[in-house]
């Protein structure tokens, strides 16, 4: 399977454009945003978590 490339986003685009509507865009790609964000939060978290944990074990 190949790269996508310029012509394949336009497709892509165009499709989500159809069905989404152009109004709709900006809050789908807000939400999107937010939970990639809030997704980053939550392993960083973890993360962290399980730093304390070694260190207090150690």
């Amino acid at each position: 399977m190949g790269r996508l490339g310029l012509p394949e986003l336009l497709v892509i685009l165009a499709i989500v454009i159809v069905i989404f509507g152009a109004n709709r865009l900006p809050g789908l790609g807000r939400g999107i945003g937010d939970a990639i964000r809030g997704f980053k939060e939550g392993i960083k978290t973890d993360d962290d978590d399980k730093d304390e944990k070694n260190r207090k074990v150690s």
